[in-house]
């Protein structure tokens, strides 16, 4: 599904004596498949943005298109609208609250007055795109699991209502670098092979550079940067300038250059920067 944002706005307490202005006249539009990223320092805007984006929030001015829906159309049913746009918050397995894994994950597509058939179908799979064993744990309570396990069973029952738009909203907070990265594994499997957009919100520039082909950067509710992941990284001074940063690998790559090296800038990851730092040694001692 595609999502096409123009000018938008949200004010919290409008017309307060407190009013704060917390997405200030954001435009953008992300295709049917991408894998976006959206960061900012806390604060930027990010999580009041996502939350309009399936009708939780109501914008204060602006409109934003679902597939070419238009949210403010009184016409387009919101019900509709967030089924087909999964949203899953920040630690989301604080919203686990059925008896066992099953009824947890089966209780949107319930909602739905699916057939059991079909609701047994979407328990599964999603379990699957998770890497949630069906058999070994349906019957469980998920309040038994690992944390990683209660984040997956969070995650899979949003995926259950077969969304085209997924949002999470720092997926992988609080977790051990195992369940990181089994969640951001499964995360990029569902956006590669099932086709589904992504919108992945993340303080971890590691985990943007590493997953997302396009960055969304927002500051003080506006946005200042939307590119390929590699590009925005260049803009190194402006991304420190409002509290953020670049991979880690990046700034080793410019302390490197700065002592003589001729590194491309825009290397990313461990294994890249490896293989040219590799290469260089090399040619070095060829030399």
């Amino acid at each position: 599904m595609s999502i096409k944002i123009e000018n938008l706005s949200y004010i919290y307490d409008e017309g307060m004596p407190f009013e704060t202005k917390a997405v200030d006249n954001v435009s953008f539009e992300i295709k049917k498949g991408e894998f976006v990223g959206l960061i900012g320092h806390t604060g930027s805007g990010k999580s009041t943005l996502i939350q309009t984006l399936n009708g939780l929030l109501k914008p204060s001015k602006g409109k934003i298109y679902i597939d070419g829906k238009n949210l403010s159309d009184k016409k387009t049913k919101k019900s509709e609208i967030r089924k087909n746009v999964g949203l899953v918050f920040q630690y989301p397995e604080y919203q686990l609250f059925e008896e066992t894994v099953y009824k947890d994950i089966a209780y949107g597509p319930k909602n739905l007055n699916l057939s059991k058939d079909v609701i047994d179908e979407r328990v599964k799979e999603s379990m699957d795109q998770v890497g949630l064993d069906f058999e070994l744990l349906r019957d469980l309570s998920p309040f038994e699991l690992s944390g990683g396990q209660k984040r997956r069973v969070a995650i899979a029952g949003v995926l259950a209502m077969n969304p085209g738009v997924l949002i999470l909203d720092e997926p992988t907070a609080g977790l051990d670098p195992m369940g990181r990265d089994e969640i951001l594994e499964q995360i990029r499997n569902l956006n590669k092979e099932k086709e589904v957009t992504v919108i992945l919100v993340s303080h971890s520039m590691e985990e943007v550079a590493n997953l997302v082909d396009r960055l969304i950067v927002l500051d003080q509710g506006k946005k200042i940067l939307d590119g390929r992941v590699r590009e925005v990284f260049k803009e190194y001074d402006l991304l420190k300038a409002i509290g953020l940063g670049v991979p880690q690998v990046m700034e080793l790559i410019n302390a490197l250059n700065q002592r003589g090296f001729n590194i491309p800038e825009t290397v990313l990851n461990v294994k890249e920067a490896k293989d040219i730092i590799l290469s260089h040694l090399r040619g070095d001692q060829n030399d």
